[in-house]
């Protein structure tokens, strides 16, 4: 009789009723993965975490890691190792205790525990730090001895709520670069719960968004940031988005007008485009080459790194983005009536 080894990876599909809320959302990981729940507030993602780690039972569904059933496997008995958003270091404890707290709820002697505590320490550049206790380290230095006390366990399976969320600017630049390698270099499933586009796409190698509970879109960042198929995506990575009907090199909006395009698609069909790729003008063009152009009036300007956001309604929704040059040249204001421009080579339709 042939015996198979049992599948590596995780399969999950995690169903939690919790009042009127119900999360029914379906991961499925190889080892080396890692996996960024990417969502607004109230979307379902730290549910999803917490019933990964075996925080939040199942209602329905089914976990399982390696082949084996964890659904009514209790938290502390899981291979699991997670980040909390808080850190929550044992404030009496030295980082090397802290770190060497998981081994020894696994079963490792003390002087075993501390030499795994260490070498993962000096693996995370704290050697220096091993007898500090948490009140004297940075938020980053805290953020690296926490996941070093994740990692020290060996998980199969490691999560991190908001890892990043802690820690001011210039911290975060550089703790997300040290733990995109140290995730690089960890050879089960990470699963990081975030709503910061920008540390899903540098940490991930795919993401999973979750709306109202249920998954919306899935792939590779670089997909998800140029086919958006919610809103909400289209807002997180920049774009205006809409849907309509294709026919030929003309969307139909389902919500407006008609938006030319360089694609030939027919059918259901999302069209978007940057909003630096909007021209606004006080009267209608008459020399513009642009294919596209609605009568519109600016809604609200606020600051957008070095650029004015100009929201618009009238014939379309959207958002454009000026220098402040522009802007005060244009002499923009809320109420202002203005013509905006794309041009179809600055647009992107696809499939719906």
């Amino acid at each position: 009789m042939t015996t198979h080894p049992a599948p590596e990876g995780l399969d999950a599909h995690l169903v939690v009723e919790r009042g009127s809320f119900r999360l029914d959302v379906t991961l499925t990981a190889a080892p080396g993965d890692v996996i960024a729940l990417l969502g607004p507030n109230g979307a379902g993602k730290t549910t999803a975490l917490r019933a990964l780690a075996g925080l939040a039972p199942l209602t329905d569904g089914r976990l399982r890691l390696d082949g084996t059933d964890l659904a009514r496997t209790p938290p502390e008995s899981r291979p699991v190792g997670v980040v909390f958003q808080d850190y929550l270091l044992f404030p009496h404890l030295t980082a090397l205790d802290n770190v060497a707290f998981g081994p020894r709820c696994r079963g490792a002697g003390r002087s075993e525990a501390r030499t795994r505590a260490a070498a993962w320490l000096e693996r995370m550049g704290l050697a220096e730090h091993t007898g500090a206790k948490p009140k004297r380290l940075s938020g980053g230095q805290a953020q690296r001895v926490a996941l070093a006390r994740a990692l020290a366990t060996d998980p199969r399976l490691l999560l991190l709520d908001e890892p990043l969320a802690a820690l001011d600017a210039r911290t975060r630049l550089e703790v997300r670069a040290q733990l995109r390698r140290h995730l690089a270099d960890f050879e089960a499933i990470a699963v990081l719960v975030t709503h910061d586009p920008l540390d899903a796409m540098v940490l991930a190698d795919r993401l999973v968004v979750v709306e109202h509970g249920r998954v919306v879109q899935e792939g590779a960042p670089a997909d998800i940031a140029r086919h958006p198929r919610t809103e909400y995506i289209a807002q997180l990575v920049g774009l205006n988005l809409y849907r309509g009907r294709a026919d030929g090199h003309t969307v139909r909006l389902d919500a407006g007008p008609e938006v030319s395009t360089t694609e030939d698609l027919s059918g259901p069909a999302f069209v978007a485009f940057p909003p630096g790729a909007v021209t606004l003008y006080r009267d209608r063009p008459t020399g513009s080459s642009a294919r596209n152009l609605w009568r519109c009036e600016v809604a609200g300007l606020e600051s957008h790194g070095d650029l004015i956001r100009v929201e618009l309604t009238g014939e379309l929704s959207l958002a454009a983005d000026l220098t402040a040059v522009a802007v005060a040249e244009l002499g923009l204001h809320p109420g202002a009536p203005v013509w905006a421009a794309v041009k179809a080579t600055q647009t992107h339709a696809y499939p719906a």
